[in-house]
């Protein structure tokens, strides 16, 4: 496993994967990878709008913390191609139920009252 990128302790949990999968792009990228593995090209039109510096940057990010695997063909002209890893695979999985509850949010099946946090029933 690769060693932490950024120095200091961690809280807890929450704040060590936010490390890994924190940003705009990363999660999305996770997402992409999640049904197959996919050349640098298909990840920059698979997740639209991220910019070649920033896809480049985030790949070598996830592969350095043993998230994404890189795997280099010996072909001409060479191909490239991003999977995830084991440990890629039980993040995404444990992104699973964050994504459930996007969906619910957005589908509208859950709305925040106020400001207290109540939720109204889905039921109704």
């Amino acid at each position: 496993m690769a060693t932490v990128r950024r120095p200091g302790s961690y809280h807890c949990g929450i704040d060590a994967a936010m490390d890994v999968i924190g940003g705009k792009w990363k999660v999305l990228i996770l997402w992409a990878l999640d049904e197959r593995a996919c050349r640098f090209g298909e990840l920059r039109r698979l997740v639209s709008g991220v910019t070649e510096k920033v896809l480049a940057s985030h790949l070598r990010e996830l592969e350095e913390d043993g998230i994404v695997h890189r795997e280099v063909y010996d072909e001409v002209p060479p191909r490239v191609e991003y999977s995830l890893t084991p440990l890629g695979v039980l993040l995404n999985e444990a992104l699973a139920p964050l994504g459930a509850w996007g969906r619910d949010v957005i589908g509208g099946v859950m709305e925040v009252v106020g400001g207290g946090g109540d939720r109204a029933d889905p039921e109704d």
